[in-house]
């Protein structure tokens, strides 16, 4: 089997704690360019890894070496950066939230299209074990029609994760183009739609800046969120969470409760309505805490994706749909409305 040769563009925190370890343990992958328009940045990564420094991410898509990128930048460069990539002949695997807009999206799906290249996002939560598992036993009917559910992704902010730390871009509106909702919430709307396997019909949501004082972006939302078949339920995302981060996620239906990363030892834990508990130790899911070096299995199955010729696991059209909550919440906040999609 050929080696595939990557490219990485943007060396922040996700290249550096997800990216480019996970690359590293891929025996089928090569890193032979990263770009960063920090240029210190940009060399000490190539020093550490080997590969080629660019400063200008056109340079190194003109590079006929490189076969595939993951795209790690600011989020509004997502779009044109990716669309770039594919239309330069390159696979693409982009971080999330893929873009700024259903229209922006869209080009980058229409850009995978016609090149015949694979556009993956990379929305890890749907390869966490417990997310899994869970998906499982309501696909098999264990856990009966779903009522409702209640999901949070919440810690204290970029500042301790990304690499420049208070000055990062998260907090700008011209380079994040959303807060906590897109850096946290987007997480949870793919999640979501993965594990009860429909869409949503109906978003309303509150969004705020409480927490941050340096942040033009939003810190802390809260949305009611209503799927086809008429399920009910909460997300909150939020950097205002100053302990232990909060990833859980609890699906309530009429033969079981499904307790997701929501106890330190046991990632799933199924409460039935006969009273009968069954715990689950299926490993942890990825964490900004403690390094978080844990495998995300994203650049797995990316590459796998290009190796053999698949359907990427997470393809353009799921990152737009899982997107598409996100400006509806964003958009209920702004008109008092609820949103229909």
């Amino acid at each position: 089997m050929n080696t595939l040769k990557i490219g990485v563009i943007g060396c922040g925190s996700i290249a550096q704690h997800r990216h480019l370890p996970e690359y590293a343990n891929n025996p089928n992958v090569e890193v032979v360019a990263v770009c960063d328009i920090v240029e210190e940045r940009a060399w000490k990564i190539a020093d550490a890894v080997g590969a080629k420094a660019y400063t200008n991410y056109k340079e190194l898509l003109a590079n006929a070496d490189v076969e595939a990128v993951s795209v790690c930048t600011p989020n509004y460069l997502h779009a044109p950066v990716s669309i770039d990539a594919l239309n330069a002949g390159k696979h693409v695997l982009c971080e999330k939230p893929m873009a700024t807009s259903s229209e922006e999206a869209e080009s980058m799906i229409d850009a995978s299209v016609k090149s015949g290249k694979k556009l993956m996002i990379a929305h890890n939560q749907r390869f966490v074990p417990s997310h899994q598992k869970a998906k499982q036993l309501i696909e098999n009917g264990e856990v009966g029609k779903i009522y409702s559910f209640r999901s949070a992704f919440g810690h204290g902010g970029p500042e301790g994760w990304s690499a420049d730390g208070k000055d990062s871009w998260f907090f700008k509106k011209d380079e994040a183009f959303i807060g906590a909702m897109g850096d946290l919430g987007v997480h949870k709307t793919d999640l979501l739609r993965y594990i009860l396997g429909e869409e949503f019909a109906e978003v309303g949501a509150f969004v705020e800046t409480s927490a941050k004082e340096n942040a033009d972006v939003d810190d802390t939302a809260v949305c009611v969120l209503k799927t086809e078949s008429g399920t009910i339920g909460t997300l909150a995302a939020s950097w205002s969470y100053v302990s232990k981060e909060d990833n859980s996620t609890i699906i309530y239906g009429e033969k079981a409760i499904l307790r997701l990363e929501d106890d330190p030892v046991n990632s799933l834990i199924v409460q039935y309505s006969s009273g009968e508990v069954v715990k689950y130790e299926l490993g942890g899911i990825q964490t900004n805490d403690e390094g978080g070096q844990s495998n995300s299995r994203v650049i797995d199955q990316f590459v796998h994706s290009i190796l053999h010729d698949a359907e990427p696991a997470v393809p353009g059209e799921e990152g737009k749909r899982s997107l598409e909550v996100v400006l509806a919440a964003l958009e209920s906040s702004e008109t008092k409305r609820i949103v229909k999609l």
